[in-house]
């Protein structure tokens, strides 16, 4: 059994859960709605404080799926509780990122403005020129659009200028040994 997709999930109060046919999960929180859908090699069970999913044998296909149902139920339970939030530092003279309307608009040393219009239930916020920080509900929607901005401007290894995750440690290399002044 996997130890993963054994463990039941626990839902908090003020959360509603429905499961539709064909495992249609909709979970409803404080912080808004998801709605998703999953395999139906597995059955997805709701009691009164647990969602409990189950693989009805051992097949490759069950056993892969099964872990992977749970985190993806219990991600969407934490989602729409509490939220997920990335944050990213842009680090380098002259570089630094604002936001119009709902754009994030970031001077990264190219001749232009890197405008980014955030995906749907992504918000983002500049709390200074030098951070921001991206939340949503979905934790897969946050994290793919906090890669895309860092994409813009990878941190380099020299100076360690770019945009990087916060607490994210760049490993730096040495420059080039110039020739010895006789």
């Amino acid at each position: 059994m996997s130890r993963i997709g054994r463990l039941p999930i626990s839902v908090p109060a003020g959360v509603t859960v429905s499961i539709a046919d064909g495992n249609v999960v909709t979970i409803k929180g404080a912080k808004g709605e998801l709605t998703k859908k999953f395999s139906n090699i597995l059955t997805i069970e709701k009691t009164d404080s647990e969602i409990i999913v189950s693989r009805p044998n051992d097949t490759k296909e069950a056993k892969s799926l099964h872990g992977l149902t749970r985190t993806l139920i219990n991600n969407m339970v934490t989602g729409v509780t509490t939220g997920f939030t990335k944050e990213l530092e842009i680090e380098g003279v002259g570089y630094r990122a604002a936001k119009q309307g709902n754009n994030l608009v970031m001077n990264i040393g190219y001749s232009h403005q890197v405008i980014m219009e955030p995906k749907y239930g992504v918000t983002i916020d500049v709390p200074s020129q030098t951070k921001i920080v991206i939340s949503g509900l979905d934790k897969q929607a946050v994290g793919q659009f906090a890669a895309e901005v860092r994409e813009k401007r990878l941190p380099e290894p020299y100076k360690g200028k770019g945009i990087r995750y916060a607490g994210e440690r760049i490993i730096r290399k040495e420059g080039k040994a110039g020739k010895g002044k006789k």
